[in-house]
């Protein structure tokens, strides 16, 4: 998104951590300034410029303007930039050149607003997958952010990446089906969609259920049928082992 806020910097004499350190302790951190098709320029910039900039709305997608003392002035963007790890501060910055009439690739924030009747009214839970996509668009159409209105998202609802709406000639580059949000059930329980498709599911598990049931029945009853006719053998052997003792007795 194009400002009108406009950063001074000057030209850096010489390059290396003696001359970065020099320049921090005077007050400004070093910057380097590259892009469309000209060459690098080693600079030194208002860390406090810089963090405005990147800490604002727009973030690392606000064009502003560089005016170099005694060079160009160009509208730039912040590219990266690198803090001290123990002290948090800033000590080096990237700024690209834009030119205003050729398409650039940007990454924008989504912001969700409202309360999901599937939350309120039916105890889902929202979830926010992505925060961020990708688009190609023209400088001056780069929009602070994408805003998703969640109040009518019942349960199992979503919404995804081709559900925002691309302003001007704003291409999406992220995939269609990128899931941005949606809002899910509870653990241990199921959205309406998917209990409605598995209502089928105890009826059609009872009949297995019943066959593997008569099996274990069938299994046992034979198996009394063969305890019961060997105790039948057994019992014919002693009778007959009964008669000869009788009959030798005799």
């Amino acid at each position: 998104m194009r400002k009108e806020i406009t950063v001074t910097a000057e030209v850096r004499p010489s390059r290396g951590k003696n001359a970065a350190r020099r320049t921090r302790r005077e007050g400004s951190i070093p910057a380097v300034v590259y892009g469309a098709y000209q060459d690098p320029i080693a600079v030194s910039v208002s860390p406090k410029d810089i963090l405005a900039i990147v800490h604002s709305s727009t973030g690392y997608n606000t064009i502003f303007n560089l005016a170099i003392q005694g060079g160009e002035s160009a509208p730039v963007m912040v590219v990266d930039h690198q803090n001290d790890p123990i002290r948090n501060t800033l000590l080096h910055a990237d700024l690209k050149r834009i030119d205003l009439t050729k398409r650039i690739r940007v990454t924008v924030p989504i912001l969700f607003t409202g309360e999901p009747k599937g939350v309120k009214t039916q105890g889902g839970h929202f979830e926010v997958v992505n925060r961020a996509v990708q688009i190609d668009c023209l400088p001056h159409e780069i929009p602070e952010h994408f805003l998703i209105d969640t109040l009518e998202m019942l349960l199992g609802d979503s919404r995804r990446s081709s559900d925002l709406a691309m302003p001007g000639s704003t291409k999406l580059l992220s995939a269609p089906d990128e899931l941005l949000c949606h809002v899910i059930a509870p653990r241990g329980e199921v959205a309406p969609a998917e209990a409605a498709a598995t209502e089928a599911a105890p009826a059609a598990a009872a009949e297995p259920e019943v066959i593997k049931k008569g099996k274990k029945e069938e299994e046992a009853a034979a198996a009394d049928d063969k305890k019961k006719g060997a105790e039948d053998k057994k019992k014919g052997a002693d009778d007959k082992k009964k008669g000869a003792e009788d009959k030798k007795k005799k």
